[in-house]
């Protein structure tokens, strides 16, 4: 009767850990595809961002700002005697 119920858990127990192990597989296989498309969908997003950083550098060059601030704004650089400074002097008033 023993040996029987022995058997009987082996007989059991083989198949069922013959499926465990290709669901495992199954779900590995499930979850690296997912990975390589997450992986995919990072890279897009880094050669995105190096397209903006690029965009933003060339952008924001002062070259072009000069240009466009000369030749669409019509504004020119003043010389140092054409500016002037008005400095305010802070004083420290305590209220008593």
């Amino acid at each position: 009767m023993k040996r029987q119920v022995i058997l009987y858990f082996v007989a059991f127990t083989i198949p069922l850990f013959f499926g465990l192990t290709l669901w495992q597989a199954a779900r590995y296989a499930e979850l690296e595809q997912e990975v390589k498309e997450l992986e995919a969908v990072q890279e897009e997003w880094i050669e995105s961002n190096k397209r903006l950083i690029v965009g933003i550098a060339v952008l924001s060059s002062p070259e072009r700002i000069a240009y466009i601030a000369e030749h669409e704004l019509g504004l020119s650089k003043k010389q140092p005697e054409e500016v002037l400074q008005v400095r305010i002097k802070r004083t420290n008033h305590t209220d008593g």
